[in-house]
């Protein structure tokens, strides 16, 4: 318990240190609970369990990682989750940020492109009792459209732009953030919001280092 109490301090610290550039120098109570709650050792392989609860990503296989818990804090609260959200992820890897939300708003639907992590992750998230996160397995790009529209939409990949089907399953006065950027090293964080007439907004909050989307078309790769 003191490592978990110990991640959700450096999560605030840091926090704190990017305020210039989030905006927002604390997460909200609601968001740093939920993240409390999660144990993440749950979501990391055997040998990195003595590492589950730095500030850090960590490998989970197939190339992929388990995302930095202040990163994975930092998208969550910019989502804004209320109690009653639809909300879709794109990108579930070894299901952490879906488990996150499930305890922040009403149903979670989320994409993985690799078997493997997907079919894996919905068993973990069944095991953990988050019986209000949908997974499927397909191209996030694509996104759930049988499901939208959507509250709010994360992504856990990065983009060079935010795919057009993900616009448009955002519902009227939904919020999107998802990595942008060619590039391991060119990509920033963004909120994208529709208002409720349609229109896009966007905005960027932070620079960031993700592995890149992918679909079918076997470009890139998903973390979480």
């Amino acid at each position: 318990m003191e490592a978990r109490e110990r991640m959700l301090e450096l999560i605030q610290d840091e926090a704190r240190l990017t305020a210039d550039e989030t905006g927002r120098s604390r997460l909200s109570d609601r968001v740093m609970t939920a993240m409390g709650e999660i144990p993440r050792e749950e979501f990391v392989p055997a040998g990195m369990t003595p590492w589950a609860y730095d500030n850090e990503p960590l490998p989970i296989g197939a190339g992929q990682t388990i995302s930095q818990p202040f990163i994975v804090a930092l998208m969550t609260d910019f989502l804004d989750p209320a109690p009653d959200q639809r909300v879709l992820e794109v990108g579930t890897g070894c299901g952490y940020q879906a488990a996150v939300l499930s305890h922040l708003v009403a149903e979670v639907y989320s994409v993985e492109y690799l078997a493997e992590l997907g079919n894996d992750a919905a068993e973990r998230l069944r095991r953990l009792g988050r019986s209000n996160v949908h997974v499927r397995i397909g191209d996030g790009r694509r996104g759930w459209p049988e499901a939208a529209p959507f509250d709010g939409i994360i992504v856990t990949a990065g983009a060079p732009a935010v795919p057009p089907a993900l616009l448009e399953q955002l519902a009227p006065g939904g919020r999107l953030v998802i990595p942008v950027g060619e590039g391991l090293w060119g990509q920033e964080l963004r909120l994208v919001t529709k208002d409720a007439g349609g229109h896009i907004h966007s905005r960027a909050i932070l620079p960031v280092a993700f592995v890149p989307l992918i679909g079918a078309d076997g470009a890139g790769g998903q973390k979480s």
